[in-house]
């Protein structure tokens, strides 16, 4: 079982930046594949960016390339995802999540999730 805890969302202005991480509990944290995921008002879940198991292989989705930069630090049990140049449309709630196969993908299935994160771009 493992219990994730987002932290440092807030308000920016568009073109601004935040940094949100993820506290992971339990000893496995190194075994898992990491991924952020956001939801916005009225839209479905989406997938935003994902590290696999050993922070080697990333993944993001393209309306976040070369924007948001996901990385984990396995000795502190913390994925953080760096989002610059903050749009509008990045508003959301932000989710972190972890899978048991450790890739850290976008597709398939995400084992644990946390509580969420709100997010605002003001514009």
């Amino acid at each position: 079982q493992v219990q994730l805890v987002e932290s440092g969302g807030g308000l920016v202005q568009a073109g601004g930046s935040l940094r949100l991480s993820c506290l992971a509990s339990g000893r496995s944290f190194s075994t898992y594949g990491m991924g952020w995921f956001r939801q916005a008002p009225g839209k479905e879940r989406e997938f935003v960016a994902g590290v696999s198991w050993s922070g080697t292989r990333t993944y993001y989705a393209d309306s976040v390339k070369g924007r948001f930069t996901i990385s984990r630090d396995n000795a502190k049990n913390t994925v953080y995802v760096q989002m610059n140049s903050l749009k509008p449309e990045d508003t959301a709630v932000y989710y972190c999540a972890a899978e048991v196969t450790g890739r850290g993908q976008g597709q398939g299935r995400y084992d644990y999730w946390g509580q969420g994160t709100q997010v605002t771009v003001s514009s």
